[in-house]
């Protein structure tokens, strides 16, 4: 079933391929929206302005997100605004990286 809690629990499963940890504990995604009846909109940020890996990491996200909860159209909107800071990240990511 197409829900706002299962793609969260797909977004989980994306890895940030440069740092050991889902976009979701990075605080990379900013907002889910289910669009009946089978599409999702994921808008979420990257750390950083030209990362070369935008491609690799949405792709990952439409991916996870049609395996798990069966969408048949997933946008991915990459925004800037606000920009990405460490605080961002769940307390455990900011404890492991230093950042606390």
């Amino acid at each position: 079933m197409l829900t706002e809690e299962r793609v969260w629990e797909a977004l989980a499963t994306v890895m940030d391929p440069e740092i050991p940890f889902s976009i979701v504990d990075l605080g990379l995604v900013y907002g889910v929206w289910v669009l009946p009846p089978d599409a999702v909109k994921v808008q979420v940020t990257l750390t950083v302005r030209g990362c070369p890996l935008i491609h690799r990491i949405t792709d990952d996200i439409r991916e996870a997100v049609s395996r798990h909860t069966g969408a048949k159209q997933v946008a991915v909107e990459v925004v800037w605004d606000p920009p990405w800071n460490p605080a961002m990240a769940s307390p455990e990511v900011q404890k492991r990286m230093g950042w606390a």
